[in-house]
């Protein structure tokens, strides 16, 4: 049973690894902003600013297994310290460096130092089941709070001094939190033993991660650059940018009182539920109430966030823990990355609400499926 002291100490070396990778985001997330729009200035086509966006959750899809080894054997402080070093790099190359070749060297390092500072982030706010969702939420807040910050400081740094310059600023953050990273934990985890017969299928959690990655962080995001794209008045670049950042102004204001709630009542339950009125405004945004429906979204996917992790831990307790946090990470990304280029396919030539609605429906039953554990 954890003593308070332990339970202390849990809440501050999540806290501290929420900060690193917060800090360590924002160069990722103003070059969503800023590469499509000025692709030019850094050297590259439409088409390659495609492939650069999507090529940092394709190396993760590749690297994850790699990555939890070396957490295991290493630790936070080494693992967390060389990722925010390398966020430091990839930022300082964005400002820096031209050219498809440079820009993707970049991204694949970024790719992989994400998917370490994700994993540790997860793993440090499950490490005691007590308290887990609301750490796990907690911690979705204060990471948010970097690319919330970062979205508009971009546009509006692009409009006065060129979409490059704001880089160097984000490399300067990165830096400054390793010393934070220097203050995680050390101890090697158990790596997980491997199973002597593992299950070809995905499970109901892999299916749930796969399916919110490909809707929420796909297909909604990109349906609302095209859907809105005649409604941005003004600066299309200053519009977009608020736009993004209320997402994490979301996750900042409301991922706390999920993870609060998931400790109270049953997370799966939870997780249903928000799902399924999630599926309700993405029915709805597909019918035409685009930004009521929005901003519905954008609020239920807060209160999603931290129940994932949680159901991760409550089922899968143990050296295990580590090797499932990276599966259901795994999931999301394949599906937010395939998200993009199938809404890119499709949104030309299908009806909007042909796309949501089938996506609602997708959405809500792989939730229902979230209630019963799946048996290996």
């Amino acid at each position: 049973m954890p003593t308070p002291d332990t339970t202390l100490l849990t809440d501050r070396h999540s806290r501290r690894a929420a900060w690193v990778l917060g800090l360590s985001l924002p160069g990722d997330t103003a070059l969503y902003l800023l590469l499509p729009m000025f692709a030019p200035a850094f050297g590259v086509s439409l088409p390659e600013t495609g492939m650069l966006l999507a090529a940092n959750r394709l190396v993760r899809i590749a690297g994850y297994g790699a990555v939890a080894r070396f957490y295991a054997r290493h630790g936070e402080r080494r693992t967390c310290t060389l990722a925010a070093l390398a966020a430091a790099v990839c930022a300082l190359g964005y400002a820096t460096l031209t050219g498809f070749v440079a820009l993707l060297c970049l991204r694949l390092v970024w790719g992989l130092a994400f998917a370490a500072l994700n994993l540790a982030t997860q793993a440090l706010a499950t490490a005691e089941p007590a308290g887990a969702a609301r750490r796990a939420g907690r911690s979705r807040a204060v990471t948010a709070l970097g690319p919330m910050l970062a979205l508009p400081l971009g546009g509006a740094s692009a409009l006065w001094a060129g979409p490059k310059a704001i880089f160097f600023l984000f490399a300067i953050a990165a830096l400054v939190v390793v010393a934070v990273a220097r203050q995680l934990p050390d101890a090697p985890h158990a790596e997980p033993p491997p199973e002597e017969k593992p299950s070809r299928l995905p499970g109901s959690l892999d299916r749930f991660s796969f399916v919110e990655g490909l809707v929420l962080d796909g297909l909604f995001i990109i349906g609302l650059s095209y859907l809105g794209r005649d409604l941005l008045p003004g600066q299309p670049v200053l519009v977009a940018g608020l736009l993004l950042s209320v997402r994490y102004l979301a996750e900042i204001v409301l991922a706390s009182s999920g993870g609060h709630l998931a400790d109270k009542h049953d997370p799966a339950v939870l997780l249903v539920v928000f799902a399924v009125l999630t599926s309700v405004a993405v029915a709805g945004f597909g019918f035409g109430w685009l930004w009521s429906c929005a901003l519905a979204i954008v609020i239920l996917r807060a209160l999603l966030l931290p129940l994932l992790p949680t159901l991760v831990a409550l089922r899968t307790p143990g050296p295990g823990r580590i090797q499932a946090l990276v599966t259901r990470s795994v999931w999301r990304d394949m599906g937010a990355g395939g998200g993009p280029v199938l809404a890119g396919l499709l949104l030309p030539a299908v009806p909007a609400a042909w796309i949501y609605g089938g996506a609602a429906l997708l959405l809500a039953t792989t939730a229902m499926a979230c209630l019963k554990p799946h048996k290996r």
